[in-house]
C-alpha cells in the first residue's frame, strides 16, 4: 500500500522527504520523533506507516469503530480523525507503549488471560479505552465499564470476555498498587 499522505519515503528511518514538508515533533511512547510532513497528515497514517506501530488499526476511517484508539495525554481518542498538527506537543501512547511481549501491561495480561479476543481487530481500542477508564476510575462498576467501551465495536461478539477482562485488569492494577506501597 502506498503512502496515503503523499510524498516519498526516505531510505533511512522510514521518515518522509523534506520537500514541501513542515517539521512536526511527536512524543510517542516516551520517544520524541522529529518528522518532516504536512501538519494535516492523519495521526494514524504516521503511527502505522512512519513509526511502524501497528497496534492502532484502520477500521472505519471516521472515528466510529475505535480500532484506531490511542491515548493522548491520558485520554482515549481516535487517531484516524486527528492530524499530527493537532497532537504535536501532546504525549501519545499506543498499544505498544503499554507493555511488551515479555512484560505485558496488566491490562494486556488480563485480556490475554480472559481470552477476550476472537479476531483481535477491536482489541487495540478496547485495551486503550480500558487504560483510560482505569486511570480515571480504578474501581469501575459494570455500568461504567460498559459506558467506557460503548463506542468501541466488536464484530465477533466477545463482549462478555472483554467485560471480564476489564474487571480482571482492575483487580491486577489494584494488587499492583497495593504491593508498591
Amino acid at each position: 500500500m502506498g503512502d496515503r499522505a503523499g510524498g516519498d519515503r526516505a531510505a533511512a528511518g522510514g521518515s518522509r522527504t523534506d520537500a514541501g514538508r513542515d517539521g512536526v515533533s511527536l512524543d510517542v511512547n516516551g520517544r520524541v520523533h522529529a518528522l518532516k510532513l504536512p501538519r494535516s497528515t492523519p495521526l494514524l497514517t504516521v503511527l502505522r506507516n512512519d513509526l511502524e506501530l501497528n497496534g492502532p488499526k484502520f477500521g472505519c476511517g471516521l472515528g466510529e469503530c475505535g480500532a484506531c484508539a490511542v491515548l493522548i495525554d491520558g485520554a482515549s481518542v481516535r487517531a484516524c480523525v486527528l492530524t499530527v498538527g493537532h497532537v504535536a506537543g501532546s504525549r501519545i501512547v499506543t498499544l505498544e507503549g503499554l507493555g511488551s511481549l515479555e512484560r505485558p501491561h496488566p491490562i494486556q495480561r488480563a485480556f490475554i488471560d480472559a481470552q477476550a479476543a476472537q479476531c483481535g481487530y477491536c482489541l487495540n481500542g478496547m485495551i486503550i479505552a480500558t487504560k483510560s477508564l482505569l486511570d480515571r476510575n480504578p474501581e469501575p462498576n459494570d455500568a461504567q465499564i460498559r459506558d467506557a467501551l460503548r463506542y468501541h465495536l466488536c464484530r465477533c461478539g466477545t463482549h462478555v470476555e472483554i467485560l471480564a477482562a476489564v474487571r480482571v485488569a482492575a483487580k491486577l492494577l489494584a494488587a499492583e498498587r497495593g504491593s508498591s506501597r
